[in-house]
């Protein structure tokens, strides 16, 4: 693997960041601590060490097995982790982004990743309960206290994020330096206003998903919903659209000759050169095959076809202001005669 800067920073990861939700079999279906170390030496083999994990991952167990795995080489390292989610669901505090629920959150995740610092806080969702100035000012207390190097929100409306790094910037905090979305073949909104804000502001994209919920794999192509073993989480997916992006996703795979895990892989690295995907797996094959995404390139004409099936309309004010008539008045006929060294 090659190694990218994460967003408006120094710091280097590698341009596949290993997920770690399933570490830990306390969900009933992750992976034993046996195949997560498996897991780890062969990511580390093919030159990985950006490894993205979060408070509440099988309760506990996935900080706790990333801290003992990495214990031997912990600075070779970028590790992330995450809070905001509930991990007391009685108490009002136990979840959020108030300075109450990060300082108890960072404390308790320092203790299970047996470190002394975090290289990357991720702020796990939106909180619009709790004011953002709380949040930034609470987190830049981290970086200043040593505990956090750098911090990534995950989960929120573009909106939020800009106003939030804004803030920093004029008041001198530390800024977010990635941003974690939902984003495949099969979720493209993020498209809409996430991913133009996070290349204007220089924010790491770090994909979650990007298999679709498993339907990217191509397993399920011809199958019904009711045949799925995940019910909750791919039958649900199961629709025509879905289903025909599928279809054309293993054209593709044929074509080029790799599993249309790794050409899911390979087409959301290709959206933008900010993008650093997080793969998980349940097993060890899994994961080899999704790294060998790293050194996949689709041609123009795929990327084309596999954007056509999957397309979606961007709506206002994308559309209308995009539109001829519109692009007329704004520039008169002068637009197409711009070269526009922004535009992306």
């Amino acid at each position: 693997m090659r190694y990218k800067l994460l967003g408006k920073s120094g710091l280097r990861v590698s341009e596949l960041a290993l997920g770690t939700m399933t570490f830990g079999e306390d969900w009933g279906f992750g992976a034993s601590r046996d195949e997560c170390k498996k897991q780890l030496e062969s990511y580390v083999e093919h030159g990985g060490n950006f490894i993205d994990s979060a408070i509440n991952y099988t309760n506990g167990s996935s900080e706790k097995l990333v801290g003992e795995l990495i214990a031997s080489d912990r600075d070779g390292f970028v590790l992330a982790t995450k809070y905001s989610l509930s991990t007391r669901p009685k108490d009002p505090n136990g979840g959020g982004n108030q300075r109450k629920n990060m300082v108890r959150s960072v404390e308790t995740s320092l203790k299970r990743l047996g470190t002394d610092h975090i290289d990357l806080y991720w702020v796990h969702l939106h909180d619009p309960l709790t004011p953002i100035e709380e949040t930034m000012r609470g987190l830049d207390d981290l970086v200043r206290a040593g505990k956090v190097l750098y911090v990534g929100i995950s989960d929120a409306p573009a909106w939020v994020v800009a106003r939030a790094n804004t803030l920093a910037e004029l008041r001198g905090w530390s800024a977010f330096i990635g941003l974690q979305v939902r984003w495949s073949l099969l979720d493209r909104e993020v498209e809409r206003e996430l991913v133009p804000m996070a290349q204007a502001l220089d924010l790491g994209i770090t994909p979650w998903g990007v298999l679709g919920a498993g339907l990217l794999t191509g397993k399920y192509v011809g199958g019904k919903a009711e045949d799925t073993r995940r019910a909750g989480w791919t039958a649900g997916r199961m629709t025509d659209k879905n289903n025909a992006i599928v279809a054309e996703l293993v054209k593709v795979a044929t074509e080029v000759e790799r599993s249309p895990s790794q050409v899911a892989i390979a087409w959301v690295r290709q959206k933008s050169p900010v993008v650093i995907p997080i793969i998980g797996a349940r097993k060890h094959e899994q994961l080899l095959d999704n790294l060998k995404a790293a050194d996949l390139t689709l041609t123009p004409e795929h990327m084309q076809r596999l954007d056509a099936t999957s397309a979606i309309e961007l709506g206002f004010p994308h559309d209308f202001l995009a539109s001829d008539s519109i692009r007329s008045i704004a520039y008169g006929g002068t637009y197409s005669l711009i070269d526009d060294h922004h535009r992306r």
